[in-house]
């Protein structure tokens, strides 16, 4: 399941009051706006993707000019917008439409457009959930972000989980700084997954030589029982707390993770994995709380540096997990009842959180597949 997002349709106020709650979205983390004519204004105020009939996504059916807002043909060989879509998309445009859902017709309208566009913008002046679940039903194996129409959280909540995978996305005229804050916040949880992690029991603890290791440091500052999900196996992978606790050697560093050696995966939003080698500024890591609740957060450098590591290894119902980390008194997991424990006091016995994926990996994304690490 993809991660959900939020646009704003601009209200039709004076620039000053427009321009106010464009910059607060933008600072919600919204910057995609549905806007018909302050385009320069609007670019000014940041890296802003402006949906319009000119915009970065071209908007078809808006302002009474298409089949998405008023009468339409029963034959939807002579839609308007349907034309217009597949002569922009021949150009190679990114297309959003726009439809007004007042009837069957519009709905067979959503789902025929929506085989073509790239994105489908769903508003309903009485708002129900069944032709929503139609057309995200009609829609869920092609390649369309649906967008709904909502005027507040509840109904934002309503459209992301009709027929439980819900639209991938909200649009909405922000009203006030309440309004953004709370719909802003939706999305982020909406986007927050979580892991049924388990208590693995250690079964050996050895010492190895130096190995180039990788220390995440993170764009966000990360929580006491927070780390990332991190292993030498994709499928069986262990919680990494962060460097959030003080020691009588170091200050804390809670921004960090320091992870383990260059070949480790670590988890990635959308449930998949990276390389620890392969991450660089800018991308984006799953912090892990100790409930397995997760939160992306943006990698903001990564630290190879030659360290001493350790083998860590343990077992859960049978299967065998193994992990390297840096053999040093700051690096910890976190032990079964959610407390943060040191790798050099780590002993045989001892049960720590891991996780355990029923699927195998390829180049990173689950599939249904027998693949043995060991």
């Amino acid at each position: 399941m993809s991660e959900k997002f939020a646009w704003i349709k601009t209200p039709d106020k004076p620039w000053e009051k427009k321009k106010e709650l464009i910059t607060t979205s933008l600072e919600s983390g919204i910057n995609y706006v549905l806007d018909l004519k302050d385009h320069e204004n609007i670019k000014k105020l940041g890296d802003i993707k402006i949906i319009s009939p000119e915009g970065d996504i071209v908007l078809v059916g808006i302002n009474g000019e298409g089949d998405g807002s008023h009468r339409l043909n029963d034959d939807l060989t002579k839609s308007k917008d349907i034309s217009t879509a597949k002569k922009l998309k021949s150009e190679n445009k990114n297309v959003a439409s726009y439809i007004e859902i007042s009837d069957k017709k519009h709905e067979k309208l959503a789902v025929a457009i929506g085989k073509i566009v790239d994105y489908v913008i769903l508003v309903a002046k009485d708002w129900t959930v069944i032709p929503l679940e139609n057309i995200i039903a009609d829609l869920q194996k092609d390649n369309t972000k649906i967008i709904a129409y909502v005027e507040n959280r509840e109904e934002g909540q309503v459209a992301t989980q009709t027929l439980e995978v819900g639209v991938d996305g909200i649009i909405f005229e922000p009203k006030n700084y309440n309004q953004i804050k709370e719909i802003a916040k939706l999305i982020d949880d909406s986007g927050s997954n979580s892991y049924n992690l388990k208590d693995g029991v250690v079964t050996n603890v050895k010492s190895l030589s130096s190995g180039d290791r990788v220390c995440i440091d993170t764009s966000s500052m990360l929580d006491i029982g927070e780390g990332m999900l991190i292993g030498s196996y994709s499928k069986a992978m262990f919680l990494i707390h962060s460097e959030t606790i003080e020691s009588e050697y170091v200050a804390s560093r809670p921004f960090r993770v320091n992870a383990g050696p260059v070949q480790s995966y670590v988890m990635v939003p959308n449930n998949k994995t990276r390389y620890l080698s392969e991450l660089e500024t800018g991308d984006e890591v799953l912090a892990v709380d100790k409930n397995g609740k997760t939160r992306t957060v943006i990698v903001g450098r990564i630290k190879i540096e030659k360290r001493p590591l350790m083998l860590i290894e343990a077992e859960y119902d049978g299967l065998k997990i193994k992990t390297l980390v840096q053999n040093a008194e700051t690096i910890r997991l976190v032990n079964s009842n959610g407390e943060a424990i040191s790798v050099s006091k780590l002993k045989t016995g001892d049960k720590v959180k891991v996780f355990i994926d029923d699927n195998a990996r390829h180049f990173g994304i689950a599939i249904n597949e027998t693949i043995i690490e060991k």
